[in-house]
């Protein structure tokens, strides 16, 4: 029973800390990524559709990529998805066929507030760990009676390190992005 609930808070928290890695890939840097369009959702007739469902993403250049559609009725939508996408500051431009977003260079004051982004995202993905080992502790504090207060006590020692283990892997991944945002 204890180690089921270990090895679910375990998965849990491994969720958490690749949410967290995806959602600081979304805060854009100095160069154009394909992974800073993956929260973009399209209104694709009626329907809220991931980006990536609906066009090819490539870079041309450092600052440039270029987004083919499908299908190229849906251009204008993703162009209106793209401009309206914050936190980006895109521009982008529509040719007919495809749509091409610039990126603009980024000032010091711009990184600054990206670096408060990713912070505020670690900062939220810290808390959802916290409050899975939290729903561990309770599950665990409910075995008491089937296994004993010595097994639920070495329990939650093992459920704290689980959890420094993964706000460490939080604090590593954003130290990284950091660095890379303030990066000139």
């Amino acid at each position: 029973m204890i180690a089921e609930v270990l090895a679910d808070a375990t998965s849990r928290m491994d969720k958490a800390v690749e949410v967290a890695k995806d959602d600081f890939a979304t805060v854009r840097t100095g160069r154009a990524n394909p992974q800073l369009f993956q929260k973009v959702l399209v209104d694709y007739y009626g329907t809220p559709t991931p980006l990536g469902q609906l066009a090819s993403l490539q870079n041309q250049e450092a600052r440039t990529l270029i987004v083919t559609p499908y299908d190229k009725s849906a251009l204008r939508d993703i162009e209106q998805a793209i401009r309206d996408m914050p936190n980006l500051g895109a521009n982008p431009t529509n040719d007919g066929n495809l749509v091409r977003v610039s990126l603009p260079e980024l000032t010091q004051e711009r990184r600054k507030e990206f670096v408060k982004l990713v912070r505020t995202k670690g900062e939220d993905a810290k808390v959802s760990v916290r409050n899975i080992r939290r729903k561990a502790k309770d599950e665990l504090d409910a075995l008491k009676s089937e296994v004993g207060d010595d097994d639920v006590a070495r329990a939650e020692k093992e459920l704290e390190s689980i959890t420094k283990a993964h706000i460490d892997a939080i604090d590593e991944a954003l130290k990284r992005k950091e660095a890379e945002l303030l990066e000139v």
